[in-house]
């Protein structure tokens, strides 16, 4: 598969320093003069969604904004699709969420109409089959357009996006370059809608997650721009909880929540989730520490113990030092039934096309959407809003080559711009958003970088709330976490409100 593929639904998911080879960058050159290029006029369609037993007025905008470099030349067009209320009391400043996925290289097609937005693309049952193409959108009656205007942003590369100019696509390919594009985005089109009054969040999904954490203190110092909220929906701060005996502790807890859902072991989910937690982080991470010197007595009761919180046999624990990585256990969960499990939805299962492979040849999850939300969103752009452009959208773009990470040697952790936004912002809140069949981030990798912000308070640390949900990566495809994820987000939404 494509490496821009594998990063699907914004999720890069491999640590930095083991990225692969630069991919070729062929988009390293100057582009044409702007003068060159044809610019396109926003468009705007007026359109009414029913929520929550009410007809609710709105007005889509699909179009590109250009944000430009100190001496106003142009650097980028972002490409941005914008949902505003138009019954709404004026004299009441209304909240605004700016919403992005990550990858890097991913648009925001997936929470625009997998999530947030008045449409949505259809899928069949809970989430884990494929629609017969060609997908389409439907109304959304779960979207919480009622209670906050939306803002889906593009970076520089996906979607529509494009560098202009004499700038060059990878200046924006970067953690530090990618924060300030985005966060000059935010500020030209809060200051072009005249709404600084307004209560602002911040949405993102897995790597967007990245980006919003790094986004919070970069608004507040280089804008003065403080925000209310920042939302992380399936998402990391620190790259080391994904690899490595730390990455081994993070994903037992996920394992445990897969294994349950396909009834490989029994009992009370939530309970053998948070004992499974407690051992990871107890018994399970001082005998990883112990590497070699582990005795053979010791290493046997440790591999029969994560066999039962597992489902995976304890020999084959002990054959790979207890050690089972998220690749390995795709494969092997199922395996007498000749089945494959999903990476970003470990509830998706396919046949396996070679049974005897410890590493699946594709991840069933991603396949089964990614058709249908490139195909739902073209025709919804195009038919429904009348936005058009010569050339490509790129849903997953596949230009980015090698990503800076701007972490001087370093895996990058971004918790740190977090919690500094929050110490200097006592009233940011922060809605963590996690799913138990996620193996692409799973739940406790948040956990845990929270765990180790040492230097908050304990009154700033109770601005932190997280919630679970049944699905995986993109667990609002699962019609009753869709549901909940907005019960959860008007809540968060609300709970600020004057």
């Amino acid at each position: 598969m494509h490496a821009a593929l594998i990063l699907a639904f914004g999720s890069f998911l491999t640590l930095p320093g083991f990225a692969g080879p630069a991919e070729p960058q062929a988009d390293a050159k100057p582009n044409p003069p702007a003068a060159e290029s044809k610019p396109i006029k926003p468009v705007s369609k007026k359109a009414i969604i029913t929520i929550a037993g009410n007809d609710i007025p709105y007005e889509v905008t699909a179009g590109k904004l250009v944000i430009e470099s100190d001496d106003g030349k142009p650097r980028a067009s972002v490409f941005h699709v914008s949902y505003v209320r138009t019954d709404a009391d004026p004299a009441v400043p209304r909240p605004v969420m700016f919403a992005f996925n990550g990858g890097p290289g991913s648009s925001a097609v997936w929470l625009h109409l997998g999530v947030l937005g008045p449409k949505r693309v259809d899928l069949p049952g809970d989430g884990t089959a494929p629609p017969m193409p060609p997908a389409r959108v439907v109304d959304n009656p779960e979207s919480i357009l009622d209670v906050c205007d939306l803002v889906f942003i593009d970076p520089v590369s996906t979607g529509y996006s494009r560098a202009e100019n004499e700038s060059k696509a990878a200046d924006f390919h970067g953690l530090n370059g990618d924060v300030e594009s985005v966060g000059d985005f935010i500020r030209r089109w809060v200051t072009e809608n005249k709404r600084w009054n307004s209560p602002k969040y911040l949405l993102g999904e897995s790597y967007g997650g990245v980006r919003a954490a790094g986004l919070s203190g970069y608004l507040q110092s280089r804008h003065g721009m403080m925000l209310n909220g920042v939302v992380l929906l399936s998402s990391l701060l620190d790259f080391s909880t994904l690899g490595g005996d730390l990455g081994a502790a993070v994903y037992l807890p996920a394992y445990t929540g897969v294994a349950h859902f396909h009834r490989k072991i029994r009992g009370d989910r939530d309970a053998l989730v948070k004992e499974a937690a407690d051992f990871a982080f107890g018994d399970y991470s001082t005998a990883l520490l112990k590497g070699n010197s582990l005795g053979s007595d010791a290493k046997k009761t440790l591999a029969t113990k994560l066999a039962r919180f597992t489902g995976i046999d304890a020999g084959v624990w002990a054959d790979h030092d207890l050690r089972i990585g998220p690749t390995l256990f795709r494969a092997e969960l199922l395996r007498k039934e000749g089945k494959i499990i999903g990476r970003f939805d470990a509830r998706v299962a396919w046949d396996a096309s070679d049974r005897t492979a410890t590493s699946p040849d594709c991840d069933p999850s991603f396949e089964l959407a990614y058709g249908a939300f490139s195909t739902a969103a073209l025709d919804y752009l195009g038919r429904e809003i009348g936005y058009r452009e010569d050339r490509p959208y790129e849903v997953m773009s596949g230009r980015i080559g090698r990503w800076n990470w701007d972490a001087d040697n370093e895996i990058v952790n971004v918790g740190a711009r977090l919690a500094g936004a929050m110490r200097e912002n006592p009233h940011l809140r922060v809605l963590v958003m996690a799913g138990h069949t996620d193996l692409a981030t799973p739940p406790e990798n948040v956990a845990h970088s929270i765990r180790q912000m040492l230097n908050l308070p304990e009154s700033t640390l109770r601005n932190i709330r997280t919630v679970h949900y049944e699905g995986g990566h993109m667990f609002y495809l699962n019609p009753p976490d869709l549901r909940k994820t907005r019960t959860d987000l008007v809540e968060f939404l609300t709970q600020g409100k004057p």
